[in-house]
């Protein structure tokens, strides 16, 4: 029985950490998406400037809040296995 618990351990933390690594590239990726997008549309339409700032930063923050989720829940994962 101390084997199971002991691997089951060990897969917590690598799934932890495979987790947490997934969610910072997925967040990565999600920003430059929407900064190349804006950057585009900035330069289509210059005096859009203003407007497509305010919805980036609103997407930018929306995709943060869903990466420091993903990273709360790999938080918890390893400090309650403990």
């Amino acid at each position: 029985m101390g084997e199971i618990g002991e691997l089951a351990k060990a897969l917590a933390f690598l799934a932890a950490g495979i987790g947490s690594g997934i969610v910072t590239i997925g967040a990565g990726l999600g920003i430059g998406k929407i900064a190349a997008a804006a950057m585009d549309g900035t330069a289509r339409q210059p005096e859009a400037t203003n407007a497509i700032r305010m919805t980036m930063i609103i997407a930018a923050a929306m995709i943060e809040g869903a990466a420091l989720f993903g990273l709360v829940v790999c938080v918890l994962l390893i400090v309650l296995i403990k």
